[in-house]
C-alpha cells in the first residue's frame, strides 16, 4: 500500500492482505482502489481484477522457483532455436513434446546427434516448458549424475538419492556418451532408470547412436536393459547437421570452410 496518509480502513485492508499473504495486492492496494473508483468497476469485476493480479504474481514467483530448482545450465526457449539450420528436425514433433503430454503419460524422449547440433538447447527449452506447466523438473549431466550416485553409494545414502531423483516429473540427463561409464556407474544408472520406469519421464541427450550404448556403458547386457525400459514409451529424435558452435566460428572467420581433400585450390 502506497497511500501517503492511509485511512484506518486502508490500514485494515493492508493488514488483511498481509495475513492472507496477498502481497502483490497489498503492494498496489491504493492504486488498485483508485483505478477501480475512476472506472466505476462493479463488485465482481473489481474482485476479478484483484484476484487475477495476485494469481499472476504467485504464478510468476512459483515458475521462477521451479526454474531455479531445475538447475538449467542456461535458459533458452524454443522460439530461439534455429530450425532452418537443422532441417533434419521436424518442428511439429518438438512442439508436440512442448505440450507436456509425454510427461503426463510417463513417456521418455531421446535426442540423439553429434556435438553442437542443439540437443541441449532443445532439452532445456522443453524443460522450461515443463516448468511453465507447473511440473517439477531437474537437469543434470550424465557425468554429474553418475558421480552423485557413486558418492551416495559410498556414503550409504543411495536409497535416499534414488528417491530424490524419482520425485521430479521430468528428469533431464544431458550428454550420455561423452565420458565412458564404468560397471558400477552403469549399474547405478540402471537402478535409476528402473525406479523411474513408467513413473516419471526422462529426457536424454546423447552423441552416440543407440547401437553404441554397449560401449558407453561397458556392458551390452546392462545397456540393453536400460534401453528396453527407456524405449518402451519413447520419442526418439535423430538430429543430423553441422555444429552451431562451428557455424558461429566460421561466421567470425575463425575457421576455414571445409574443402574436399581432392579439391584443387
Amino acid at each position: 500500500m502506497s497511500a501517503a496518509h492511509p485511512t484506518p480502513q486502508l490500514e485494515r485492508l493492508s493488514q488483511a492482505c498481509q495475513r492472507l499473504r496477498l502481497h502483490r495486492v497489498d503492494t498496489e492496494l491504493y492504486t488498485v482502489l483508485e483505478q477501480a473508483a475512476k472506472r466505476e468497476l462493479g463488485y465482481a469485476d473489481f474482485l476479478d481484477e484483484v484476484l487475477g493480479l495476485e494469481l499472476a504474481a504467485k504464478q510468476t514467483k512459483h515458475l521462477a522457483m521451479r526454474v531455479t530448482m531445475a538447475r538449467f545450465p542456461f535458459q533458452k526457449s524454443l522460439d530461439a532455436f534455429d530450425w532452418s539450420f537443422q532441417p533434419s528436425i521436424d518442428p511439429k514433433v518438438i512442439k508436440e513434446l512442448a505440450t507436456g503430454r509425454f510427461i503426463a503419460e510417463g513417456a521418455n524422449v531421446l535426442l540423439l546427434g553429434p556435438p553442437g547440433v542443439g540437443k541441449t538447447h532443445l532439452a532445456v527449452a522443453l524443460g522450461l516448458k515443463a516448468c511453465e506447466l507447473g511440473l517439477r523438473t531437474m537437469f543434470t549431466t550424465a557425468a554429474g549424475l553418475i558421480t552423485s550416485l557413486g558418492k551416495a553409494l559410498y556414503e550409504n545414502r543411495l536409497e535416499e538419492r534414488l528417491k530424490l531423483l524419482t520425485q521430479p516429473k521430468l528428469l533431464i540427463i544431458d550428454e550420455i556418451g561423452y565420458i565412458p561409464i564404468d560397471r558400477q556407474g552403469a549399474n547405478l544408472f540402471f537402478q535409476l532408470i528402473s525406479r523411474r520406469y513408467e513413473r516419471g519421464s526422462i529426457l536424454l541427450t546423447s552423441n552416440q547412436s543407440l547401437g553404441a550404448w554397449g560401449e558407453v556403458f561397458g556392458d551390452t547386457v546392462i545397456a540393453s536393459a536400460i534401453l528396453d525400459r527407456l524405449l518402451h514409451h519413447a520419442t526418439t529424435v535423430n538430429i543430423k547437421g553441422d555444429s552451431y558452435r562451428l557455424k558461429e566460428k566460421r561466421r567470425a572467420g575463425l575457421l576455414r570452410p571445409v574443402t574436399h581433400p581432392n579439391h584443387a585450390e
